[in-house]
């Protein structure tokens, strides 16, 4: 046994040195060792040193206890019983005086360690140079010192608790406190040492009870998180109280000393409990109701108006234009002559929806794998910015065939993803499909030469093995080729990683991915290399654990490389008076509820919050670099000075980097969130709150539960002359009035300079629509989508017609998403429409674009179309989508003619039926309607019998029939002038 007990321990000692071996070699790899050196030195500082304190403690409360016990313990019934447990207790009390505070001290060392973040914040704090409006101290007090101190006066307080009922256990167990019987005594040392102990206790009382006055300062109600008038008149006065009376007990329990007799303790404890109630509770609750309540809003009106000031500064509110937006709601002809340059950036390609097309069409192989929501950005295409949709080609092991997963390929042989796919925003093709300017395997395109390969991404495995001795034959699979082998292979050529050709490392890793292969396999050799944590979001965190990181990082091809991109931020719920708001809620909607590639920021609740940080990760050798990008903000200075030359300045960003910044998604919806309330910035009317907005629910989902996600377009705000890249969102009313009250954009444009913003970027400016307006919300529009009377405006069915029969056809119509744009003096939305067949390797095309205004909508194969048709036959500008109406490859259509009347009556008969149909479903007759839906598939199945072999029909405009069976039964377009592609068949 004690032999199997060392190896045990032996064991565990090793795999602990591995694992902390392998940590230095991994932030050694990445040039962080500091970071790793700094977090770990300060968690084993407080660990030491709380842990010896609350063990010195302890140790000399037993140590003090048992040496002050008294040597003939009095002879009662009681002391007999517990000679009994001092006779057990004797051989083992020298290993319990010294186990005990140790055991005691290892556990509360940890929990002291914990607090590493906010110690380090204390030791490098900074002033932000505003004070708060009720101390006229530095906010930096509550933000940076205040949490430390408050950790102190807990953590002194738990250690004391601790020592006291120790040393009371000790005193009763040895006969120096007894509670029974009639010599109910303590002896003097116990008396001395636990008054002592008891008033150190209320003496760090009196400091929690002072400190707790400027916690005051985060406190949250309904109305509001800061000081109010109860707090100012009431609970503030009443803390200083309490604070003294702490002190004046702490002293009364030193009396004891002298008087022998605990009554002016417990006199001034329970006086001290009376207060806290009375004076802590019961006043303050009855100013409240009886003062307060009845005249609240004029009581409360100037806490509140520094409520609001703080939170517009916490949260970068404070400098947003307002402008009011008497938006039109009459469509005319031309109207769309002042937004030429902004009209062909409007963007017919949504991200969230055309993922399954990029697989389709881009991955190749199974074993490439796309995210479920691509990404926006912009390109400089053929000398002109493009918004750009583009995603990653990556490795997903999931679609390796089963009878090739082994440790061997899926750790060695298949390594990396494969380049970049790149399509314009604006544009789609006849079929409905992206068009791509950056595709294939290898890479072919527009974006130039770069690196293809992803070595570092969000699908990558935990772990790879890459590089090969000089001369040794590639092992790595790199890209599917025409080749006698069908694929191409290479080695690994970068930096990245850590070296793992010695046996010690070997064995380290062995032990940390418990794997044997690690010494046994010849794949690990000399020249090898091990790459792991991949995932961008992941390797940051790890070299920035500060950081709250943005639920989104997106790929950007920068200087012939892949970077990945992801905004960092610093936060803190302690900024005074500023509300706290749960920032998950805030960064929740219909996006990351329903896909994996973007995640909500699960941080609890925050009232600061600022874009600190840019930072990098090359896919291609895994550097991480991160820049200074709000060199202002207080919080980051102070983590630079705890972590020294880990952040560049932002004069480091290069050109080409700088053109693919953006403002990010999660800082918008927190400021969105709180705008929808702080844009009311009188204290009188933010008390009654007859102004406050929401944002709109995503009315292109099925569950109409979640928030309608912020858009990236390129667009030119009223005022602006030239359209900037800019993150977009809307408002509506607080209630169920659904329409407009608010348009909020933000430049996102940092230019094209390198190391330095282009002025301009992070101007948030605001559209306010009177209250009056009757201006449409999204989730109107979307109504008056999928009941449209409208006709297509090349002609043919109607927009209610062309939904239902894409459902009725084996399809799955998927809205995509619907875009609102400030032009032609009101507010335009556009959503395209795609279609996906339900089969299991079909994808969704884009088959119509839908244009609203006003109260009117139009709709058609292109945006061009439908922007024509809603303002009078012409916009007066041009979209980017100038897709013709035409399929690329059409075919001469066959009309039906009089040598078969059975398939003309059936297709009469099911367009009869269709109309039926709609009309019942607008005047919501269900049973009409059902009815109308038997006779319309009962006609489309008697016109396939009747074609000459089966087939698809063609409904044309005005209901006449124009299609016809197809041969071989394998469906095919039927275009003319009559019949435009995109009309629907069934």
């Amino acid at each position: 046994m004690p032999t199997l007990l060392v190896l045990v321990g032996l064991a565990i000692v090793v795999s602990l040195v591995a694992q902390f071996w392998t940590e230095i070699l991994w932030f050694d790899s990445v040039g962080f060792r500091s970071v790793f050196v700094t977090e770990l030195g300060a968690q084993v500082l407080l660990g030491i040193v709380g842990g010896l304190l609350t063990a010195a403690i302890v140790g000399s409360s037993l140590y003090i206890a048992y040496r002050s016990r008294p040597i003939y313990a009095p002879t009662t019934t009681d002391q007999d019983a517990l000679e009994r447990y001092r006779e057990a207790i004797e051989p083992l009390r020298r290993v319990g005086m010294i186990g005990v505070p140790l055991g005691i001290g290892l556990l509360s060392g940890l929990g002291a360690s914990a607090q590493w973040e906010t110690y380090l914040l204390w030791r490098n704090a900074v002033p932000f140079g505003k004070n708060d409006p009720h101390f006229n101290m530095d906010v930096g007090f509550f933000v940076f010192t205040l949490p430390w101190l408050t950790f102190l006066v807990g953590y002194l307080s738990m250690a004391l608790i601790i020592g006291v009922l120790v040393a009371a256990f000790t005193h009763y167990v040895f006969g120096g406190l007894q509670f029974q019987g009639r010599n109910r005594s303590t002896t003097s040392a116990a008396r001395l040492h636990l008054s002592a102990l008891l008033a150190a206790i209320v003496l760090v009382r009196a400091a929690g009870y002072w400190l707790e006055r400027y916690s005051l300062t985060t406190k949250s109600t309904e109305l509001m998180t800061g000081i109010q008038y109860t707090d100012a008149s009431a609970v503030l006065p009443i803390k200083a109280i309490l604070a003294i009376a702490s002190v004046m007990c702490a002293a009364m329990f030193l009396t004891v000393i002298w008087t022998k007799s605990w009554r002016l303790p417990i006199i001034g404890v329970v006086g001290l409990l009376v207060v806290s109630i009375v004076a802590g509770g019961i006043i303050p609750a009855l100013i409240q109701s009886l003062k307060v309540r009845p005249s609240e809003k004029s009581l409360e009106s100037p806490y509140l108006a520094n409520n609001i000031t703080a939170t517009r500064d916490a949260f970068g509110l404070s400098s947003i234009e307002v402008t009011p937006y008497n938006a039109a709601t009459t469509a005319t002809q031309g109207q769309l002559r002042n937004d030429t340059t902004t009209v062909p950036g409007i963007r017919i390609i949504d991200p969230n929806v055309v993922a399954p097309t990029y697989q389709q069409l881009q991955a190749g192989k199974n074993y490439y794998r796309f995210p479920d929501t691509l990404d926006v950005d912009r390109y400089p295409v053929d000398g002109k910015v493009s918004d750009t949709v583009i995603a990653v080609r990556e490795l997903n092991l999931d679609g390796v065939p089963a009878g090739q997963r082994n440790w061997l390929n899926d750790h060695t042989v298949y390594t990396h993803g494969y380049g970049v796919v790149a399509a314009y925003g604006n544009r789609k093709d006849g079929d409905g499909k992206p068009v791509f300017f950056e595709q294939n395997i290898p890479s072919a395109g527009k974006l130039g030469k770069y690196e293809p390969r992803i070595y570092f991404g969000e699908q990558s495995p935990e772990y790879s093995i890459v590089g090969a001795a000089q001369g040794a034959s590639p092992r790595e699979f790199d890209y599917p080729d025409g080749s006698a082998a069908g694929q191409a292979n290479s080695t690994y050529a970068g930096q990245g990683g850590v070296e793992i050709g010695s046996f010690p490392r070997k064995i380290a890793y062995a032990l940390k991915y418990r794997e044997a292969n690690f010494l046994l396999s010849d794949a690990v050799n000399s020249g090898s290399r091990l790459i792991d944590h991949r995932s961008p979001r992941d390797r940051i965190e790890r070299v920035a654990p500060w950081l709250t990181l943005d639920g989104n990082a997106y790929p950007a091809v920068v200087d012939g490389k892949v970077q990945w991109i992801v905004d960092g931020y610093t936060t803190t719920a302690d900024y005074p008076n500023s509300r706290l708001t749960s920032v998950e809620a805030a960064t929740s909607d219909s996006i990351t509820t329903t896909r994996q590639a973007v995640q909500p920021i699960n941080a609890g609740q925050i009232n600061y919050m600022r874009n600190s940080v840019k930072a990098t990760v090359d896919a291609f050798d895994g550097t991480v670099h991160l820049y200074a990008w709000d060199e202002t903000d207080p919080m980051l200075k102070a983590w630079m000075g705890a972590f020294p030359g880990t952040v560049e300045p932002v004069t480091n960003v290069s050109a080409s980097l700088m053109s693919h910044l953006r403002y990010p998604e999660d800082l918008f919806k927190v400021q969105r969130d709180i705008l929808a309330k702080y844009h009311v910035t009188n204290a009188d009317s933010f008390y009654g709150g007859n102004d406050f907005w929401k944002v709109p629910t995503d009315p292109t989902k099925d569950q109409r539960t979640t928030d309608q996600p912020p858009y990236y377009l390129s667009i030119a705000m009223p005022g602006q002359t030239d359209p900037s890249f800019s993150l977009t969102t809307s408002f509506m009313p607080f209630g169920t009035r659904e329409v407009l009250s608010g348009f909020l954009a933000v430049d996102s444009n940092p230019g094209t300079a390198k190391g330095e913003r282009r002025a301009g970027y992070g101007q948030l400016r605001l559209l306010e629509l009177p209250r009056d307006s009757n201006v449409r919300g999204p989730g109107q529009v979307q109504n008056d989508i999928s009941s449209s009377s409208v006709v297509q405006a090349e002609g043919g069915l109607t927009l209610s017609q062309f939904l239902n029969l894409q459902r009725q056809a084996g399809s799955t119509v998927v809205l995509g998403n619907l875009l609102t744009l400030p032009v032609g003096g009101g507010l335009l939305y556009v959503e395209p429409i795609y279609v996906q067949a339900k089969t299991e390797s079909a994808f969704p095309l884009n088959r119509a674009v839908i244009a609203a205004f006003g109260d009117k909508l139009a709709w058609s194969t292109t945006l061009n179309g439908a922007l024509d048709a809603l303002f009078g036959g012409n916009a007066g500008a041009s979209s980017g989508d100038n897709t013709p109406t035409t399929p690329t490859t059409p075919t001469t259509p066959t009309p039906p003619g009089a040598d078969n009347p059975a398939l003309t009556k059936a297709l009469t008969e099911a367009q009869t039926a269709l109309n039926d149909g709609d009309a019942a479903l607008k005047a919501g007759d269900f049973t009409k309607y059902g009815e109308a839906q038997t006779r319309l598939k009962d006609a489309i199945n008697r016109a396939v019998a009747a074609s000459p072999n089966g087939g698809s029909v063609t409904l044309a405009p005005g209901g006449a029939p124009t299609g016809a069976a197809t041969t071989g039964g394998t469906a095919a377009a039927t275009p003319s002038a009559a019949a435009p592609a995109g009309t629907p068949t069934g």
